[in-house]
């Protein structure tokens, strides 16, 4: 499977319907989620007026980076920005053009597409003139790995002498890939992958706001398959939605992304449980037979495992489990619990 995507499925949307990620895009610091420690440090440097000249932003797909980034040049050109809370006012006339991507003095540039030399001369050509509206002017460059060697070198020209109207935030899903020699000219935040609590918390806000219910382990199937990703999460949760169903299932859920049967992983992890390879075998090659991904299976399994070994270690788990299993797979997981040795756990 991978490591980027669970899986992709199109489905038929009216035009007017606006993506979720889209649609529940943050439009205050306040609004992110899961990233405390990069809104703690830009809001105070906001506070205070302490802006650098370039920021890295560092992650995994769908963490935020861009989110955030959208907001730091909105809250650096709003005109009546609060200067306590760091909070845009989102009604300005700066504020407006920020949100929609239509300022002058915000330029947003993907180096997976614009990834050349002439592509960053005219950037630096365009960055000399002062802003027209705002205090700044802002350049956002996703997917900043992309650029070309040449096209490096121009920037890091740029970013050694900038202009002092000027703001450069650099995303990348590929820290290892960026020349130290940009990377030693920003500052640099590493975005995490988001929690599971936290993933199912905004969920359910998002459920609530389209007048929809979700079962637990639908919730756990989705902050499975996301990996950490909220954009995915929010992605796969708006195709749900689009069935049209007041009630979103995690059977229904395990049907639209071809999820394993719940029957046949409880069956595996119970084989390996009681150390059955005979039947853990077979189970493996009906598998196959059948054209379920492996390594999706795998990925069940082991989360499984880790419950369980949770559990064995500290019965009280138990209460966090049922906010993403049924009552019944909460049950198997803590008969397994049951069946494991004291020692087997403690090795792990």
């Amino acid at each position: 499977m991978p490591k980027r995507r669970f899986c992709r499925i199109i489905i038929s949307m009216s035009a007017n319907e606006v993506v979720l990620y889209r649609k529940y895009r943050p439009q205050s610091f306040e609004e992110v989620k899961g990233q405390d420690h990069i809104v703690l440090a830009l809001t105070r440097a906001l506070k205070i007026n302490r802006l650098a000249h370039a920021y890295l932003f560092a992650g995994p797909f769908g963490t935020g980076k861009t989110t955030v980034a959208r907001l730091l040049a909105k809250a650096a050109a709003c005109a009546f920005s609060e200067t306590e809370t760091a909070r845009p006012c989102n009604h300005c006339e700066n504020c407006k053009e920020f949100s929609s991507g239509r300022a002058f003095d915000l330029t947003e540039l993907d180096a997976a597409s614009s990834r050349g030399i002439d592509e960053i001369r005219a950037l630096r050509e365009a960055a000399e003139f002062t802003p027209l509206k705002s205090k700044y002017k802002v350049y956002i460059i996703d997917e900043v790995h992309m650029l070309t060697k040449e096209a490096f070198n121009a920037l890091l020209k740029t970013l050694e002498e900038p202009p002092g109207h000027v703001i450069f935030i650099l995303a990348t899903t590929e820290l290892v890939k960026v020349p130290e020699t940009i990377v030693s000219r920003c500052q640099k935040f590493i975005f995490r992958k988001i929690s599971e609590e936290v993933m199912r918390e905004a969920l359910l806000k998002i459920a609530e706001k389209e007048k929809v219910k979700i079962d637990a382990e639908a919730l756990g199937l989705l902050t499975l398959f996301s990996d950490g990703s909220f954009r995915d999460a929010q992605s796969m949760f708006g195709q749900l939605i689009s069935l049209g169903n007041q009630k979103i299932t995690g059977e229904e859920t395990r049907f639209l992304f071809g999820a394993p049967a719940a029957d046949l992983v409880r069956d595996l992890t119970e084989a390996i449980l009681k150390k059955n390879a005979e039947k853990t075998i077979k189970l493996v090659q009906e598998t196959i037979k059948e054209g379920i991904d492996p390594q999706l299976v795998l990925k069940f399994i082991l989360r499984d495992f880790r419950n369980i070994f949770l559990l064995k270690i500290n019965p009280a788990y138990q209460t966090a489990l049922e906010k993403s299993f049924s009552k019944d797979a909460a049950d198997f997981l803590k008969q397994g619990s049951g069946r494991l040795e004291s020692a087997e756990a403690e090795n792990i």
